[in-house]
């Protein structure tokens, strides 16, 4: 069998190495689900892709996610990192600035804004709803939430192709300070089926309007460095809230420095559509030597 390609991606990384850990395979498309799945457990990546060829004709290229443990419809970084791969390879081409990835949560727009080093991609959202608000609105909320000062926004519990916990936290350097009971946030991820908590807080600094931290603790992570789903929730969560505040037209975001790394996300948006996304780099492109047995 002929050698695959793989790539290995720091995606959303505003300085070298600080955004999320991506392994994307492509020309998998002979190996079964278990196939993949043994593959994704042995990268132990939070998400490992394979780039396919799409089913629906309107799609530029199909992905598949997997996580060490299973597969997910969708998922903001590895969608991102997968068009910046399919673009690299030459698997795809924008039309009129668009690629069109086919995943587990449908066809869905990736807007592509320059290019080279400099090129951004943006991932729309696939739609979102505030299921629940304010800090009663579950009995372990408040465990999950001890030790920090509530922003200007109740929590909410916003779903989404993902379903999370969100917080406003008063100021920035509270939250980046901020030393979380995980245990208690893992136990509100269980209770609620949701992937955890993400706290966020607005910033004054010219590179970045808002600050976020996210606890995923429902998939078994501690702290993710750069969530471009749960950004998304967050955006469609200040624009349900606050249509007419300075944020509800798009800003930067800060994430991960809390955990040594350094990732810059970008939000856009445009007649309430929400597009959340950013640069990728390759950092590894080589052959992928494994033989998945028959």
């Amino acid at each position: 069998m002929a050698l695959l390609r793989y790539l290995h991606l720091d995606v959303f990384a505003a300085t070298l190495g600080g955004g999320n850990h991506l392994g994307v395979v492509i020309g998998a498309e002979g190996w079964s689900d278990d196939a993949m799945q043994r593959f994704a457990r042995w990268t132990a990546l939070v998400e490992t892709t394979f780039l396919l060829p799409p089913a629906d004709p309107k799609a530029s290229y199909r992905v598949r996610i997997f996580t060490p443990h299973k597969e997910i419809p969708f998922a903001g970084h590895p969608s991102i990192g997968s068009a910046h791969a399919a673009l690299e390879c030459g698997l795809a081409e924008p039309h009129d600035g668009l690629l069109w990835q086919e995943c587990g949560a449908g066809v869905l727009p990736i807007r592509v804004e320059g290019s080279d080093a400099s090129r951004e991609l943006l991932l729309k959202s696939p739609g979102e709803r505030v299921l629940e608000t304010g800090r009663s609105a579950h009995p372990l909320l408040p465990a999950a939430l001890a030790g920090i000062e509530p922003g200007a926004l109740p929590p909410a519990l916003v779903d989404g192709g993902r379903r999370w916990w969100l917080a406003e936290v008063a100021d920035e350097a509270s939250l980046r300070t901020w030393q979380p009971d995980h245990a208690a946030i893992a136990a509100l991820a269980q209770a609620t089926d949701s992937m955890g908590l993400c706290a966020f807080a607005r910033a004054r600094g010219s590179d970045y309007q808002l600050v976020v931290r996210a606890f995923p603790a429902g998939v078994g992570i501690v702290e993710d460095p750069a969530s471009g789903a749960a950004n998304g929730l967050i955006a469609a969560y200040l624009v349900h809230a606050e249509p007419q505040g300075t944020l509800a037209r798009g800003y930067h975001v800060s994430q991960g420095r809390e955990i040594g790394h350094d990732a810059r996300l970008v939000v856009h948006i445009d007649s309430g559509a929400i597009w959340v996304g950013g640069r990728s780099h390759t950092v590894v492109d080589g052959s992928l030597d494994w033989l998945p047995p028959a």
